[in-house]
């Protein structure tokens, strides 16, 4: 491995090659685990589901019960152990209840976005040979018909809603429901043999295989087996103190190794219950009801509930406002320190105290965070105003840093000790290391086994003696000996003059803003940086309606001279904050345009995880990267889109070219010296 940690710096812990931890005795397994809850936690609530407006319940013992009958069911289909199953849908108990299902007769799951396209899924399908497909709706049995004669082995599909499917050929299509029934009915004849398959299970058994979101390249299986994911679990959850009576909301991707963490290897360890809100569309009036006390969610969510906050708050009257932002204001000053419980006067605990009572309480309720106990973030970098904000709330948000290759975890932040510019220290039984060129690696319990059919690429990432190469740039803080992630290390460049470029951390302090949905910026090997921006349709269409804008269209809107002055504004705030840091100061932001389109994920623009592919921005707008460099005022582009429905069409649009003001650079080095 190429520049690899034998040749960098450690972190100043422990370098020995950590030993294969052994499993509590009978739990190496995570259907072990399910029947230790079964038992031990028989009455307590494993799951819930909001359908039709109304919250059902399954204990950990009628959870037991209903993969039990879907395991049996599978053995009578012919499922042996070692084959592949995919697992297509939103968070439903169904689906989390098919993995564990799957895992107790000795197959895989292997979970797929459910927004994916027919193309995307026939990849991963494809690759990893499924036979199985259990998915959610029409919508996906359609997605499979479409491009199940390209799949070598697939042979059959389960689905749970029947909606639409009657008059479908149901040949090698089959109900959830039926195969349940069909378990059920011949429990006396197979149950020993699926007793006989759970008790092969050990440590070393695959648990699940995961694709990576494919950021820079065609999607790879990470395989990951009982013992990543159980010691994972069982570290971080002892770290947090999570209990049997801790509440989560699922609702990000099945397909995301951070959900199948939270909502499979953390849930089954600790026994708390998993719920599941009835949509997308409802998921903030479930997050209200349920009121989590563990909760997680990526930056964009906390951003857009914050884009929320600050429309609704425009919108209100004057006094209300007024006390927003008075309270706010001394929220910032000592919510993060009162959080922390470190040293604050009387008075401003009596003043936050009322502030609780009067805006963060009624806050936090309407963002159903008020129970929250552990927070966390991860999946990119978040701002650390917007980290700021919530903390300053009272609510326990900290920031971790993970791979899936790692089964999440490889650091996290104590509680006292949380700060916005890094993402904490060594989780247990990790280790870390520097290479000379910045480079973050990492060892523990949790690293993946291999990259399936792909031993190239596992022997480029993962060296002989455990440890992973990350792809970020980062270093160990002086001052808190807490990790920081300065930005993907394929992205951290030099300026024409020798200068960092580090595009991720002022892309994060544009997004701050809530007119600023996404951010892309450039200047790697340039004399100036430059940004693509899209504008959050919400928050901008929010403004637009209150000033008496009209508008037909996102491009429209977006290309508005007062909203690009108002985006002008926000650069040039950011711009002057970059030059209080005299290492970034030459990331300022000189010129930039607002996109006609939003960056997409159904156009190759993003993951599924909404990370941006700037290789792909880069190559498919090299004509707006060249007029931001060449000095042109405005051009003319036509960029191919793809629709709902999957058609193919294409918008042309006149972007214009906005000048940006920004601060010498000297400026920046007389700041710092001051």
């Amino acid at each position: 491995m190429p520049g690899g940690p034998r040749q960098g710096r450690a972190s100043g812990r422990k370098t020995t090659l950590a030993k294969h931890p052994e499993p509590v005795e009978g739990l190496a397994s995570i259907p072990a685990l399910l029947q230790r809850n079964a038992t031990q936690y028989a009455n307590r609530p494993a799951y819930r589901e909001k359908e039709f407006g109304i919250w059902q319940c399954w204990t950990w013992a009628e959870a037991e019960r209903e993969i039990e009958a879907l395991a049996l069911g599978l053995i009578d289909m012919g499922v042996a152990e070692g084959d592949f199953v995919a697992v297509v849908g939103r968070n439903r108990p169904y689906f989390y209840w098919a993995i564990v299902a799957v895992q107790s007769i000795g197959a895989v799951p292997v979970t797929l976005y459910h927004d994916a396209s027919a193309d995307e899924m026939a990849f991963v399908m494809e690759h990893c040979g499924a036979r199985l497909a259990i998915v959610e709706d029409q919508e996906q049995v359609d997605k499979v018909i479409e491009v199940q004669d390209g799949l070598s082995k697939f042979e059959q599909m389960i689905y749970i809603d029947p909606r639409g499917l009657r008059k479908y050929d149901h040949g090698k299509l089959h109900a959830y429901s039926d195969i349940q029934e069909k378990g059920r009915a011949r429990r006396a004849d197979l149950l020993d043999e699926l007793e006989a398959r759970r008790g092969k299970l050990d440590y070393d058994s695959i648990c699940v295989m995961l694709y990576t979101s494919g950021t820079t390249g065609k999607p790879k299986g990470v395989v990951l087996s009982n013992r990543n994911i159980i010691e994972a679990s069982k570290s971080s959850s002892e770290f947090d103190n999570l209990r049997p009576k801790e509440e989560v909301l699922a609702y990000l991707p099945m397909a995301w190794v951070g959900d199948f963490i939270f909502s499979i290897g953390q849930a089954y360890w600790c026994g708390f219950c998993v719920n599941c809100p009835e949509s997308a569309d409802t998921m903030q009036v479930d997050l209200r009801e349920i009121g989590p006390t563990y909760y997680f969610a990526p930056p964009r969510v906390f951003e857009t509930q914050l884009t929320s906050v600050m429309i609704r708050m425009e919108d209100a009257g004057r006094t209300k406002k007024w006390l927003f932002d008075h309270f706010m204001a001394h929220a910032r000053k000592v919510g993060g320190d009162i959080l922390d419980g470190k040293p604050v006067g009387a008075w401003d605990r009596l003043k936050y105290g009322l502030g609780n009572l009067l805006v963060y309480g009624p806050l936090k309720n309407t963002l159903g965070l008020s129970r929250v106990r552990v927070g966390y973030t991860a999946g990119e970098a978040i701002g650390p105003e917007i980290f700021s904000f919530y903390r300053s709330l009272g609510i326990n948000l900290k920031q971790l840093y993970g791979q899936t290759e790692a089964s999440v975890f490889i650091t996290l932040q104590p509680d006292g000790e949380v700060r916005a510019d890094t993402v904490g220290v060594p989780a247990p039984g990790v280790e870390i290391r520097i290479a000379e060129d910045g480079e973050v690696f990492y060892r523990s319990p949790g690293v993946f086994e291999c990259y399936y059919k792909n031993e190239e690429s596992t022997k480029s990432t993962k060296d002989p003696e455990g440890w992973v190469a990350t792809g970020d740039a980062g270093f160990f803080d002086d001052e808190t000996g807490q990790l920081r992630i300065i930005d993907r290390a394929k992205d951290v460049g030099k300026m024409a003059n020798g200068a960092l470029f580090a595009p991720k951390y002022v892309e994060n302090k544009l997004k701050f803003f809530p007119n600023i949905l996404e951010a892309v910026v450039f200047g790697n090997e340039r004399e100036e940086c430059t940004a693509f921006i899209n504008i959050d349709l919400t928050a901008v269409g929010n403004w637009a309606e209150r000033n008496n804008i009209g508008y037909a269209s996102y491009q429209e809107l977006a290309g508005h001279p007062r909203v690009l002055d108002t985006i002008r504004e926000h650069v040039e705030e950011v711009n002057r904050s970059l030059a209080d840091d005299p290492m970034l100061g030459h990331c300022q932001v000189h010129r930039f345009l607002v996109l006609h389109k939003e960056l997409d994920a159904d156009d190759g623009e993003m993951t599924r995880t909404r990370k941006v592919r700037r290789g792909v921005i880069s190559e498919k707008f090299d004509d707006l990267l060249g007029a931001l460099y060449d000095g042109s005022d405005e051009i003319f582009t036509k960029t191919e889109v793809t629709y709902e429905d999957g058609r193919k069409g294409s918008i042309s649009a006149t972007l214009k070219i906005v000048e940006a003001a920004v601060k010498p650079v000297e400026d920046a080095r007389q700041v710092a010296a001051e």
